[in-house]
């Protein structure tokens, strides 16, 4: 079964024309199953490319299931197209009394900032806050899974002496983790942030479980709740040209970056980088709307 997105949604027509199973609302309503309600907190300045992303592998599923995009209300965007949030997200309070089986909730350009200086901070609280009791597994990304860990545990971030930036190999703690069924013992993700949350605190919270870890990356997945509670650093999301047009947006403006390590073919921006995280992306994505699906109750008022 597909994903169900609106046909003007910019996403339909990229994914329609990658064979990506996608499906009207209309269709939808004809079909005698429950979807799973996914809602998707989408921070990221590139909004439309992020919801390609995210939804080219939620769409690698045999679950049907229902797309709600999610903005902050208190933040003004600036990079969406004119109208796209209007048309297409609702602001976050209007979900409060809402259920879902689960969550996503992306990364954000604002790692370097103290989280209570974030503008829209207080709303995305409240949505971490809601997610405890109304939804069944939550999935932080990069920055949003420093905000999670921060919100639930007190779990400081930490600036890096230098931009963690490429493709990097992670290994997994927790050979039979639901998460990582499927997955060789050494896997590679892309890795692009300043900053990184306390391994140390995460290790002593009795709540938190490290799935997977390298001394180069830090963490690269935790767990709490038994599953229900996902903090990924890094971006299995990212596109083939992601880290690309990151590296050479900040070449424009002058900024200290580094060419992104194990990226390019001999570390030649000129190059077409070689993508080789792909399977194992669409197979973690798969793996946890397997779970979601096979734990969230029939009725999700019995959360």
């Amino acid at each position: 079964m597909p994903i169900k997105i609106p046909r003007a949604l910019p996403a339909y027509r990229a994914l329609c024309e990658e064979n990506v199973f996608i499906i009207t609302p209309d269709r939808a309503e004809h079909q005698d199953i429950r979807p799973l309600k996914v809602a998707i907190v989408n921070l990221m300045p590139t909004t439309v490319d992020t919801e390609i992303q995210i939804l080219r592998l939620l769409g690698n599923s045999p679950l049907q299931v229902d797309i709600t995009f999610l903005r902050m209300g208190s933040h003004e965007s600036r990079n969406a197209p004119p109208g796209h949030l209007e048309k297409f997200y609702i602001n976050s309070h209007e979900i409060l009394d809402q259920r879902f089986d689960g969550l996503i909730i992306t990364g954000a350009p604002v790692e370097t900032i103290p989280f209570e200086e974030v503008d829209y901070w207080d709303e995305l609280a409240e949505v971490i806050d809601y997610s405890a009791k109304n939804v069944w597994s939550v999935l932080h990304i990069c920055w949003g899974a420093q905000a999670g860990l921060y919100r639930r545990y007190g779990i400081e971030k930490q600036p890096l002496k230098q931009k963690l930036f490429g493709i990097f190999p992670h290994r997994i703690n927790e050979r039979h983790a639901t998460l990582f069924r499927g997955f060789d013992d050494e896997f590679l993700a892309p890795q692009s942030r300043h900053t990184s949350s306390d391994r140390d605190a995460i290790a002593a919270c009795p709540a938190l479980m490290i799935q997977s870890e390298t001394a180069e990356t830090g963490v690269f997945l935790a767990t709490a709740r038994e599953g229900r509670e996902i903090y990924v650093t890094g971006h299995l999301e990212y596109d083939p040209l992601t880290l690309d047009r990151e590296y050479k947006r900040d070449l424009a403006k002058g900024l200290p970056i580094a060419i992104p390590k194990n990226y390019y073919p001999g570390d030649d921006p000129s190059q077409a980088p070689v993508v080789r995280w792909r399977a194992h992306a669409h197979l973690f994505f798969s793996n946890w709307l397997n779970y979601v699906y096979q734990e969230t109750p029939f009725n999700l008022e019995d959360l």
